[in-house]
């Protein structure tokens, strides 16, 4: 049995750029929804999770040496963000997001284990 995969560089950017995406449109989606949806506390965790993987996916596309930094605490947001979407799980707007922070969040954690 082999290793699971770590995932490239190029891959954690990747998700950090989806991740961002699908949680923007998600926080539109929640506020439009009103409700459990809109909580003050999901729409913050949510735009919690908007900035820091923008500012993940920047510190890896320049190559900043303190991108095992904003990707660890990137992964713990978005695993957060992944727990407080899946209350609301039976919406599959709510189960895409949840999905996606998941990923990335696994993505995050083994890129925070790595230094420039």
């Amino acid at each position: 049995m082999s290793a699971p995969a770590v995932p490239s560089m190029d891959d954690c950017i990747r998700d950090c750029t989806d991740c961002h995406t699908i949680c923007l449109e998600t926080v539109a989606y929640c506020l439009g929804k009103g409700g459990a949806h809109a909580e003050a506390g999901h729409i913050r965790l949510m735009l919690d999770c908007v900035d820091i993987c923008r500012a993940s996916a920047d510190f890896m596309i320049r190559g900043s040496r303190f991108h095992h930094l904003t990707c660890g605490a990137c992964a713990e947001i978005c695993a957060a963000c992944a727990d407080d979407c899946d209350r609301m799980s039976d919406d599959p707007m709510m189960r895409r997001c949840a999905d996606m922070c998941r990923r990335c969040a696994e993505s995050c954690r083994a890129m925070s284990r790595m230094t420039a």
